[in-house]
């Protein structure tokens, strides 16, 4: 009898002991959720392309530039994140500090999720072909700049309006292109024209080019 009597009033000291047997097993507490995030380098040439990596992005969220400070409906470019974590956008043609963002647009009101400062630099581009070529014929060249999506390399008369029209190419597909030379002999010019957000198109390399 008094050996079920000690053992009776041993189970209980454990049972009511913090650190005994009986002691009840917390939840372990709930990982944080990681917040979405952007990864980019900080500084590109002013209208090139920027290769962006967002992860944990809602579905339909949009990557943008905009200026700091500016509100989150304010862009100056944007565009819709697909279902691979890398996008591109094209930086504004104007040099200076601007901020690269990851809204949302599904709750009403545009939200920015996550920023990241971005720096232009001052934009340049090189050409190279020969002096001259003979008329119809197939011209080499090569020109390399900011390779944004609508740059072009053309061949016009030296006095067009930046916009006109010629023999081209676009050297974000492919640096490199055959053009055929005008059919008219005379002075041509080689060109490099950037087109981007906020500079429109803008002539950053020519090069004369004479059609016999």
């Amino acid at each position: 009898m008094q050996y079920r009597l000690a053992a009776t009033i041993a189970l209980a000291l454990v049972a009511a002991s913090p650190s005994g047997f009986a002691q009840q097993v917390r939840p372990r507490p709930a990982a944080p959720v990681q917040p979405p995030t952007l990864s980019a380098s900080r500084s590109a040439m002013a209208g090139s392309m920027l290769t962006v990596f967002a992860s944990k992005a809602p579905a339909q969220s949009q990557l943008a530039i905009a200026r700091p400070g500016d509100p989150a409906e304010s862009a100056i470019v944007s565009v819709i994140l697909g279902a691979v974590s890398a996008t591109a956008i094209t930086t504004p043609g104007e040099p200076g500090s601007y901020e690269l963002r990851l809204i949302r647009q599904d709750s009403g009101k545009p939200e920015i999720l996550a920023r990241q400062p971005l720096a232009a630099t001052v934009p340049s581009a090189t050409l190279s072909a020969p002096d001259r070529a003979k008329a119809k014929t197939s011209v080499p060249v090569r020109g390399i700049g900011p390779n944004g999506e609508r740059d072009r390399v053309v061949i016009t008369a030296p006095d067009a309006a930046v916009d006109a029209a010629g023999p081209s190419f676009f050297p974000a597909e492919n640096v490199e292109a055959l053009l055929e030379a005008p059919d008219t002999p005379g002075s041509y010019e080689l060109r490099y024209v950037m087109n981007a957000p906020l500079s429109g198109q803008r002539i950053l390399a020519r090069r004369p080019l004479t059609i016999e």
